[in-house]
């Protein structure tokens, strides 16, 4: 197993400051290997696509030596102390334009070393050039998530170790007063999410006219997030004369629009536009039915027996529904998403880089803040409606070189999606259908119930109404009893757009004869009067500012 991360500083958006002792730096932590595959007009077996990768594993990632590149010597020095040599694919086609101040695009999946590419070019410029305002920023780089603006400034960190270069990252959920005065003091290089860093500029906290490179980073999911209006106010107020850089795994429409509209004749860098998905990730797709999937995740989980695993839910209520269950047949489950707290949020992620939590639900935004290389499996327990979410989910797992497995389970209702994703990906996935063994006993309460007693203030059926009790994963079995055998509980998770499949308890009852008084209930036009069910409603967005 590669050796886990150290989690993140803590950084809160404040400056970065120049540390007295030799950095913490991940080695490989923007390092990722790729492999080329060729692709026919006939997409290939997963199988021979395996073959493939099985030939570049352990091989250099590129022929592209940094110090070929002629790099500042604060730079290098830092480069070399973080273990780096050869560039990956996307650092060895990017960085000799942008180095030489070319705008660019560059089209390659997460966890491939895009972020080390913009932070040595910044960089590059600060030493070669003059500032043009006292206190202004001399760079901003604009994320779509919290977690990922933080990611970025503790590279940022790692990177400038031997300049004396600030960073200040700026986004919601956390003090906005603090961050104000981090602004005011002035900084070189600004990260954040665009709705708080639109929010400063209105107030005129935040003045980027004296910028001398913009970083759009992920562009694909920003778009998808709403922000794309918040971009362009972002863009049309930075400096005329700028460098701009842009990255994303995927090139939508509106995308490519903003590349005409903001940038200089770009140099437009993809690596191996037909390979979209990185060559280190095993992918397997499951059929299963819908109301099996969890006593399928159950044996999945101990069948891989990773460190950290990572799954995906289509909605909120879905994911705390799969924590809830995970977490009460013994593992360690956590649910993550975009309307928690942030500092709460922040410690989740750190717990999970420190293995103090092995398996994490999430949607795809919240997912989206994951930056972990040593993921071991992630999990679509909801097969993704949009096929470049499906290319986001699976990039959570075999980065920085490692390798890593993506498992999706396809049920009937969501298996119509599946030909558009292999298209996307330019491959056929491998598709299996478990066997009876391949399913475990769920030994969970009743998750309506426990909403249920909850919302009475009786206390009883959730985390804090008796948790693990029964046993757990050291004792040999499942709470509860019942070992691993499968057996008769059936339990769908709650889903959007119909009501789910009802647990076997009795406080179900009551539940519904009291449903069905109300539905009998006429409204003053005479009209049925509209209820609703607390698992059939649908789940709200995710979002970050």
């Amino acid at each position: 197993m590669p050796q886990q991360n150290e989690p993140l500083d803590g950084d809160t958006g404040s400056a970065v400051d120049t540390p007295e002792t030799e950095p913490h730096v991940p080695k490989g932590r923007m390092l990722a290997s790729m492999a080329v595959i060729d692709m026919t007009d006939n997409l290939p077996d997963s199988d021979e696509a395996d073959a493939a990768v099985e030939l570049v594993v352990g091989k250099p990632l590129s022929d592209v030596l940094f110090e070929s590149l002629d790099l500042p010597e604060p730079i290098q020095k830092a480069v070399d102390n973080m273990g780096f040599t050869h560039c990956t694919p996307i650092q060895a086609l990017a960085l000799p334009y942008t180095l030489k101040g070319r705008d660019l695009t560059g089209q390659a999946q997460t966890g491939t070393g895009k972020t080390a590419a913009f932070l040595i070019t910044i960089l590059k410029e600060f030493l070669e050039t003059e500032r043009h305002h006292p206190t202004s920023p001399r760079a901003v780089v604009v994320a779509p998530t919290r977690e990922l603006a933080l990611q970025i400034a503790d590279d940022a960190n790692a990177l400038s170790y031997y300049t004396d270069y600030g960073v200040v990252s700026v986004f919601g959920g956390m003090d906005w007063q603090r961050q104000a005065d981090q602004l005011d003091r002035g900084t070189d290089i600004v990260v954040g999410t665009p709705g708080r860093m639109m929010d400063y500029m209105k107030r005129g906290i935040l003045d980027l006219t004296h910028v001398q490179v913009v970083v759009v980073d992920e562009a694909d999911r920003l778009f998808d997030m709403g922000f794309i209006q918040d971009i362009r106010f972002i863009l049309d107020n930075c400096a005329r004369d700028r460098q701009t850089l842009l990255f994303s795994a995927t090139f939508p429409f509106e995308v490519a629009r903003l590349t005409r509209r903001f940038m200089r004749d770009p140099i437009d860098v993809k690596i191996d536009a037909d390979q979209i998905t990185a060559a280190t990730i095993e992918q397997v797709i499951y059929h299963v039915a819908e109301f099996e999937k969890l006593q399928f995740m159950l044996w999945l989980l101990e069948e891989e027996k990773a460190r950290k695993a990572l799954i995906f839910t289509n909605t909120k209520r879905a994911g705390e529904w799969l924590a809830f269950k995970l977490y009460h047949n013994g593992w360690g489950a956590e649910y993550i998403s975009g309307d928690i707290p942030q500092k709460r949020r922040l410690r989740l992620i750190d717990d999970f880089k420190d293995g103090k939590i092995e398996v994490m639900v999430a949607t795809d935004v919240a997912g989206r803040g994951l930056h972990v290389d040593d993921i071991d499996l992630v999990v679509n327990f909801d097969l993704p409606e949009d096929a470049h979410d499906y290319v986001h989910r699976i990039g959570r797992t075999g980065r920085a070189g490692n390798r890593g497995k993506a498992v999706s389970l396809a049920d009937e209702r969501l298996v119509q999606h599946l030909v558009e994703i292999e298209r996307y990906i330019g491959r056929r996935i491998k598709a299996l259908v478990p066997d009876d063994e391949m399913f475990l006993r769920d030994n969970s309460p009743s998750y309506r119930a426990s909403q249920q007693d909850r919302r009475g203030g009786r206390g009883g059926g959730g985390r804090s109404g008796g948790g693990r009790s029964g046993g757990g994963r050291s004792g040999g079995g499942r709470p509860g009893g019942g070992g691993f055998n499968r057996g008769p509980s059936r339990s769908a998770p709650p889903r959007a757009d119909s009501q789910p499949a009802q647990e076997a308890s009795t406080a179900d009852g009551p539940a519904k004869k009291r449903r069905r008084r109300r539905r009998r209930r006429k409204g003053p036009e005479g009209g049925a009067q509209p209820t609703s069910s607390p698992e059939s409603s649908p789940s709200g967005g995710d979002t970050d500012s």
